[in-house]
């Protein structure tokens, strides 16, 4: 092999290693958290109604498990996306999703029901990969 397949070989290999560790990750974390962002700013935008939903459903404490959600989803979010502590946050919103798909989605019989369910139990299993395997190098975590 010569000097320039060698070093042809190795800018590929980098190029490969800059995209699987650096670029998937981002986007599995922008991915993974755009529904959590989105989620808590629909929740600002109607405080009254959700607050309404959560009594509905018997949580106790309903401003209560309203501020904890907003907070949860809006930090959670940027967080993820910066890959800040993301091993940890990625814990938190994933026991956030199982937490919110037993409590608010829980009527199987009911399609939507059924499909925000699976939903849920879909993204705590991506959350759990980001927890397993990390924010990758375009992070936060990744620079300290």
């Amino acid at each position: 092999m010569s000097y320039s397949d060698a070093i042809a070989e190795r800018a590929e290999t980098l190029s490969q290693s800059i995209l699987v560790n650096g670029v998937t990750p981002l986007a599995g974390r922008v991915l993974l958290a755009a529904i959590f962002l989105l989620s808590g700013i629909s929740k600002i935008s109607d405080p009254a109604g959700t607050i309404g939903y959560i009594n509905m459903v018997g949580l106790p404490f309903p401003p209560l498990s309203y501020g904890a959600a907003v907070v949860t989803e809006i930090l959670g979010s940027v967080a993820l996306i910066l890959g800040f502590q993301t091993r940890v946050v990625a814990l938190i919103l994933a026991l956030f999703s199982l937490a919110t798909a037993l409590t608010f989605h829980n009527n199987l019989n009911d399609l939507n029901q059924f499909i925000h369910f699976f939903k849920n139990i879909a993204m705590a299993g991506g959350l759990l990969q980001v927890v397993a395997f990390g924010a990758g190098r375009l992070s936060l975590d990744a620079r300290r």
